[in-house]
């Protein structure tokens, strides 16, 4: 299931990486679901590239990303779904790898690959971190994914069954909404890992987690995942929550470092502000106040 809005420039590479390991329709349904584009023609890149294999379906209306994914999820008729935004793409193998997973285990409720950062053309940047050296089940899944984001959506599929059990994703989030969901996930099922990369995220400025990169919106939201999450944990691994907690306020403190060389005193003050609502432990402080104190030092230039 492919949403996409607005990444028309994209779309065709998404379409091409599925096609070319297409085990055919009675195994696989392909589809387009867009959001009312307004600035390209995914139907027509469709039916170039589907050449009738993809099926397209387009929301009278813009119902945002959430709801989007909601109509996947709701018109996706396999037992395991795969949500690939129109701007990312898979390599070969990535589906016998993943289908392999949830064949060796019934209890494996979603399986994941790990991936490659690649930027607006394509090209690899990095990856991420590697999770265990063979494929299986992921030791401690539910306290790893909680202490960090380690799940691109590219990168995962779900048992259509869990999804149907535990809902779809929350609409309170606006970024980090995946990372909830994959907690959510793993307080309830075992994790399948594949350790070879086989999905691409894009890393672009028009992205929903780009668009809301300057001003710490998605660390924000992060923050807010962290504590819807928190309550699907058992006591002996809230200490995962916190450690989330410290990591993204960490990233947080960094960006605005970063910031602070080019310049860009609102957004360093968004992530000054972020850094501190993540957490107060000693080690966040003491960098705190040693930005601030290069922060003050550029006055209320922009």
């Amino acid at each position: 299931m492919i949403p996409t809005f607005n990444c028309g420039r994209f779309l065709e590479q998404a379409l091409r990486s599925v096609l070319d390991q297409d085990p055919g329709i009675a195994q696989m349904q392909i589809e387009v679901i867009d959001d009312a584009s307004t600035m390209d023609d995914p139907a027509e890149m469709v039916r170039r590239i589907g050449k009738g294999r993809v099926t397209f379906y387009r929301q009278r209306t813009n119902v945002g990303h959430i709801r989007n994914f909601a109509a996947c999820l709701n018109r996706a008729r396999g037992d395991l779904i795969h949500l690939l935004h129109g701007d990312d793409f898979v390599s070969p193998g990535f589906y016998a790898a993943l289908e392999r997973g949830f064949n060796t285990d019934q209890s494996v409720g979603a399986a994941f690959c790990r991936h490659a950062f690649v930027d607006p053309e394509g090209r690899f940047k990095s990856s991420s971190a590697l999770e265990r050296v063979e494929a299986g089940c992921l030791e401690d899944g539910l306290a790893r994914l909680a202490e960090e984001q380690r799940i691109a959506t590219p990168s995962i599929a779900v048992r259509r069954a869990v999804y149907e059990q535990l809902g779809g994703f929350d609409e309170r989030l606006t970024c980090s909404e995946d990372w909830e969901m994959w907690v959510r996930i793993a307080a309830r099922y075992n994790v399948w890992y594949e350790p070879e990369v086989l999905a691409s995220y894009r890393m672009h400025d028009d992205s929903n987690t780009g668009r809301h990169r300057r001003l710490a919106q998605e660390l924000e939201y992060s923050r807010q995942a962290i504590a819807i999450f928190r309550d699907y944990l058992p006591k002996r691994l809230r200490h995962a929550a916190l450690r989330a907690r410290n990591v993204y306020a960490g990233v947080a403190l960094t960006t605005a470092e970063e910031l602070l060389l080019r310049g860009d005193v609102e957004a360093v003050d968004a992530h000054l502000k972020c850094a501190l609502r993540l957490s107060c432990s000693p080690r966040i402080v003491l960098r705190f106040c040693r930005l601030l104190s290069k922060r003050l030092g550029m006055g209320t230039k922009k």
